[in-house]
């Protein structure tokens, strides 16, 4: 169990979700930059966006020194006013920027120079906030999609998404862009778990989405994280994000202004000031 006692108290218990080993099972794609270098796991953190400057193109530097971290089976949520960089911050740890300084690495390997697909078959999978489902296909077409580099059996793993969300079943033979926010959301999360990975990225899930639909989505990732996947969330809902995080990072700026715990942050009085709205 976390140490987050608010987390304790939600989501089903069932650990057999998704693969309990939280490893993917995708192929292994060949990276065109030299083989990456393992290190040690810094302070247990399973993945580890550290001291990352850069911005996109040849264009100005969005993020300065920023230090992303999760580690395995964890919530770790980035929070801060638009324009801080947080979907900035989570792009450049999956590989869609280049960093001017610092590094990227998965489980004590630098992933720096892998692209996005590469970092896909390392265990990562990312879901973006827009344009994050195929709309004129099939729920069920989506999920198989989302296993496109895996070689092996899906029925098991798609099986578990339904277990998660079981509104994905009912409506498996419907076009994906006929549904509802909140289940065109679940789509989108259930196609990433079709990768098996170990590391689960969202850029603000509940985007758009009731108070209600938001609850019920944050419980659904609590469980996930309790199979041992670790996820890394940007959220715009930040109070209650905070609730289910173990780590919150709070950027301002492109810089890391206040990093604890996420209980820690929630009674921090000038991150409610700031941030949080009193």
């Amino acid at each position: 169990m976390t140490q987050n006692a608010y987390q304790n108290d939600r989501g089903n218990k069932d650990r057999t979700i998704t693969n309990p080993d939280g490893i993917g099972s995708a192929e292994p794609v060949r990276a065109a930059t030299a083989a990456a270098t393992a290190k040690p796991v810094a302070n247990g953190q399973f993945l580890i966006g550290d001291g990352m400057t850069g911005g996109y193109g040849m264009g100005a530097d969005i993020l300065h020194d920023c230090t992303i971290a999760v580690k395995k089976g964890e919530i770790a949520v980035i929070v801060g006013p638009n324009g801080a960089g947080k979907s900035t911050a989570m792009r450049a740890v999956f590989g869609m920027l280049n960093l001017r300084q610092g590094a990227v690495r998965l489980d004590g390997q630098d992933i720096s120079g892998l692209t996005p697909q590469a970092r896909v078959a390392k265990g990562m999978a990312f879901v973006p906030q827009n344009s994050n489902i195929f709309a004129s296909l099939t729920v069920e077409e989506n999920l198989e999609m989302g296993a496109f580099l895996r070689r092996d059996d899906i029925n098991r793993t798609m099986e578990q998404v339904y277990e998660l969300f079981p509104i994905l079943k009912d409506k498996r033979r419907q076009i994906a862009g006929e549904l509802s926010g909140g289940q065109r959301q679940q789509v989108a999360v259930g196609r990433a778990l079709m990768t098996e990975p170990q590391v689960l990225m969202l850029d603000e899930p509940t985007a758009g989405v009731s108070p209600i639909v938001m609850d019920e989505l944050f419980d659904r990732i609590i469980e996930v994280a309790r199979t041992g996947i670790s996820i890394l969330m940007v959220e715009q809902n930040a109070r209650q994000a905070l609730n289910i995080a173990d780590t919150g990072y709070v950027l301002v700026q492109g810089r890391n202004r206040y990093t604890d715990t996420g209980q820690t942050l929630l009674a921090d009085p000038e991150v409610r000031k700031s941030f949080l709205g009193g």
